[in-house]
């Protein structure tokens, strides 16, 4: 009995442990889809910076009110573009096609990015761009080099400039620095906490249902706990005969 009650608190209590991507140590996105002002936060962040370009199309308008604290009148005149009906998914502003025409291929829907990549991946690849030495690969990113997406907030980060070190001969990027005079309009902290927001508001579409899930597990451990103590209870009461 004693060893099944071991068991219990390590599956139910233990912290899970995340190993770092292939990528090299990811920073620690430390999300909260329960925190509605962070959300609120990253929808506008999401809607300002990356609707432009990517879409959403596995999360439906709709769904945003509850989780954000919001009535759907303010969702619609601050985050929806263009004609809108009740139950729509969240569209890119650029068409699909016009993608296709003028960057070679449309950008990836950002659905599920949070949940397929990771959050921390996510997190880490919004604070890992930095501008090439090499003139005609413009922006790169640590993260995922030679990446074809521009650092679309970069006037808030400021231009971040990479220092090398060489490994077994070949120069690896070691640090991102901002000069001085490069600098945008946030400092350090500042700009993680939009980028932790806009990670906040991604977690959140790749699992819309994660609060309430996260919520209701709570209660789901509490009964299973109480239910082992009664179990056990009634264990000695009928084996007291036995015995």
């Amino acid at each position: 009995m004693r060893r099944l009650l071991a068991i219990m608190l390590m599956v139910f209590v233990a912290p899970p442990v995340w190993a770092a991507g292939a990528g090299g140590d990811m920073m620690d996105a430390r999300v909260d889809v329960s925190d509605q002002s962070s959300l609120q936060r990253g929808a506008k962040l999401f809607a300002n910076n990356c609707m432009g370009c990517h879409s959403a199309k596995y999360v439906r308008w709709n769904a945003l009110p509850d989780a954000l604290g919001v009535s759907m009148e303010m969702i619609e005149s601050n985050l929806v573009y263009g004609s809108y009906t009740p139950g729509d998914t969240i569209n890119a502003a650029m068409r699909s096609e016009d993608a296709a025409d003028w960057f070679g291929a449309a950008p990836p829907d950002l659905s599920l990015t949070a949940r397929a990549r990771g959050e921390d991946w996510v997190y880490t690849y919004l604070n890992s761009f930095y501008q090439d030495s090499d003139a005609s690969i413009g922006w790169n990113n640590t993260v995922l080099p030679n990446s074809s997406m521009p650092h679309v907030l970069w006037r808030m980060q400021g231009v971040p400039e990479a220092r090398y070190e060489t490994h077994n001969g070949e120069p690896q990027v070691a640090e991102l620095v901002v000069p001085t005079d490069q600098q945008g309009t946030l400092n350090e902290a500042e700009y993680q906490r939009v980028t932790r927001d806009i990670t906040n508001f991604m977690a959140f579409m790749a699992e819309p249902v994660r609060a309430k899930r996260q919520e209701m597990g709570v209660w789901v451990i509490g009964f299973l706990i109480i239910f082992t103590g009664l179990a056990y209870l009634l264990k000695r009461e009928y084996w007291r005969d036995v015995h």
